[in-house]
């Protein structure tokens, strides 16, 4: 349900705003919902004994006075809906609305391995070819047994891990006899 509402929120953020501006509000959106990490914020923000303009008035204030007024208004009319506990939501929303605009998607690579740039590269130039879409990669330190590639907002996750090739081996063999 939330992921319906914050999109109706970014949809209208999208029709007023300009590229420049979407990515600007994305970053400050971005780091809103990073408070929200913070038990102690999260609670006044969703807090019922804090009336409404109390908490947009808290928000708006951390923006500063030079804060775009088109961001100004759309944090005043989240926060009139009592949806400021939705932030977080409509800044990832609104992040791949950006990915989408733009054709270029993020990855990640996890494995136990460090692999070098060439390798990283020769993944995002396959899975360019596949997909017909921009990805940057980058890596994670894991205890995977293998490499998991995945692009989330293009619902892509590949995975190459010795345990999986094993059981299908014994799977094959088993069903061979």
């Amino acid at each position: 349900m939330e992921e319906l509402i914050a999109n109706r929120y970014v949809n209208a953020l999208v029709d007023i705003t300009s590229v420049e501006q979407r990515l600007e509000f994305s970053g400050v959106l971005s780091t809103i919902a990073k408070l929200f990490d913070d038990a102690k914020v999260a609670e006044s923000l969703t807090s019922p004994l804090i009336s409404a303009e109390q908490k947009t008035s808290f928000v708006l204030d951390g923006l500063g006075k030079d804060c775009d007024v088109k961001l100004q208004n759309f944090i005043k009319i989240i926060g009139e809906n009592g949806r400021l506990d939705l932030l977080p939501v409509v800044a990832r929303k609104l992040q791949q609305a950006i990915q989408k605009e733009n054709n270029e998607y993020q990855g990640v690579i996890l494995s136990s391995n460090t692999l070098d740039d060439s390798e990283i590269t020769n993944l995002e130039t396959s899975l360019q070819k596949y997909t017909g879409s921009t990805i940057k990669l980058t890596q994670e330190k894991s205890e995977l047994d293998g490499i998991k590639v995945s692009v989330e907002d293009l619902g892509i996750e590949v995975n190459f891990s010795k345990q999986r090739v094993k059981e299908q081996l014994i799977d094959f063999i088993t069903k061979s006899l």
